[in-house]
């Protein structure tokens, strides 16, 4: 029988192979996190019909003569090349800008994939389209996450977040450098004592009075009334006003430090050191009379070494201040380094725990599972898991990674191997037609 028939049918079958691949390509084109699929050939053992021979003393060597069996399949690539990321808005839409993939876990077995369309089951949950739990690193009551070893995460809708007393008030802003001291003025000084509405009005008009909200250790919140009063050209006292069961007197307790400036408008250095921890320390029922809550004092920390007492009018703010009441999760968001932030009703925002991601150092190795899927492989090394940005590169929030089929290309490999596939056809008929000839022969 002819070789070059046998030859010929190699080719069919390699072909056919190649057109299989290049049909389930074009079949996910819009498969998120899809990796294409390529197809190489190498050709088959040669039939040797001369060896080559060395050079003689009167005569050159000489090459080898070899009949070529055909073609065979010398690999199916999985192609890794990154596909591009389509936005959709999605909060749980995810895609990897760079080598990793996302863990999935189905209680027994790891998963990894590139397809990062997540949901939240009814318990809260992370999983993927199938159920199957994404993995990272969890996070405590306080927002601490321990990135010793991944698990499920868990994204629980109205789950409560503690209070948490105020403790640390920083201040900024400019103390109006024209404002008139109350020396001169000595009745509408503020000392230790109770004061009437008025005579506290009086007083302001040598200072300031800053109204807040600080929050117990319950969770309630009080007002606390700051006054700066200023005793010279360049100090001021500072203290604050509280309310007695008189709804007309209140009481007002003077701190222990003064602010000092310098003639450049800027806290002197002694003063600088003075007033950079003050101690406010005042009970809930002493803000708030006939409040019959169970909370600890407030012990809250003052830092006024930022303002400063130039000719602008007066902006004294605070500029950072700890504490908040109880609150419930309405929100997340994603960051790049896959950190999932929980946005509560009392506006904090919380860390909830952080997606893993792994890579390999044979990412084509991968085995497909079907469903978006891949599995370790004998080939692929074992899974090396870190967080984005440290390892497999970082998160793409509120979009999804798109197939990376590129249909020009596919059309031209089918078009190549569909002119490959009726070449080899041509060549069985043209061995048919000899082989019909030489039966013909006995006629």
């Amino acid at each position: 029988m002819l070789r070059s028939m046998y030859s010929g049918i190699s080719g069919l079958r390699g072909f056919q192979t190649k057109l299989d691949v290049i049909g389930n390509n074009i079949a996910n084109v819009n498969t998120f996190g899809y990796k294409k699929g390529r197809v190489t050939f190498k050709d088959m053992i040669s039939q040797q019909v001369q060896g080559a021979s060395s050079p003689q003393q009167n005569r050159g060597g000489t090459n080898p003569r070899q009949v070529g069996l055909g073609s065979q399949l010398s690999s199916i690539d999985t192609i890794h090349t990154p596909g591009s990321a389509q936005s959709t808005s999605r909060p749980l839409d995810l895609a990897i800008s760079g080598e990793g993939f996302f863990i999935a876990n189905d209680g027994n077995l790891s998963y990894y994939t590139r397809s990062g369309n997540l949901y939240l089951d009814h318990h809260g949950n992370l999983v993927n389209a199938d159920g199957l739990y994404i993995q990272g690193y969890p996070a405590d009551g306080e927002g601490n996450i321990d990135r010793t070893a991944i698990s499920n995460l868990r994204i629980a809708s109205g789950s409560a977040i503690a209070p948490n007393a105020t403790s640390e008030i920083n201040f900024k802003g400019n103390l109006h450098a024209g404002t008139k001291p109350v020396d001169a003025n000595a009745e509408f000084a503020l000392t230790n004592g109770d004061y009437s509405l008025g005579q506290i009005r009086n007083a302001l008009d040598h200072g300031i009075m800053y109204d807040m909200k600080v929050v117990d250790s319950v969770g309630f919140t009080h007002n606390l009334s700051l006054v700066l009063q200023k005793t010279s050209e360049t100090a001021w006292t500072l203290g604050y006003i509280v309310p007695t069961d008189d709804e007309e007197v209140f009481t007002y307790e003077e701190l222990s430090a003064d602010i000092e400036f310098d003639d450049k408008g800027v806290i002197t250095e002694q003063s600088r050191n003075n007033i950079r921890n003050i101690r406010l320390n005042v009970t809930a029922n002493e803000l708030t009379p006939g409040y019959t809550g169970a909370a600890a004092p407030l012990n809250i920390n003052l830092d006024l070494t930022a303002l400063t007492q130039y000719g602008s009018s007066n902006s004294f703010d605070v500029d950072t201040m700890n504490g908040n009441t109880e609150g419930f999760l309405e929100g997340f968001d994603v960051s790049q380094s896959g950190e999932i932030f929980g946005i509560y009703t009392n506006g904090n925002v919380q860390a909830l725990g952080q997606i893993a991601l792994a890579t390999f150092n044979n990412p084509e190795g991968l085995t497909k599972a079907g469903d978006n899927l891949y599995q370790v492989s004998n080939n692929s090394g074992m899974p090396n898991i870190g967080i984005p940005g440290d390892a497999g590169g970082s998160i793409i929030g509120g979009s999804l990674e798109m197939s990376n089929v590129d249909l020009a290309e596919e059309f031209t490999e089918m078009i190549v191997a569909q002119r490959g596939f009726q070449a080899n056809t041509r060549i069985i008929t043209t061995s048919d037609e000899i082989l019909q000839e030489l039966v013909n022969l006995k006629r």
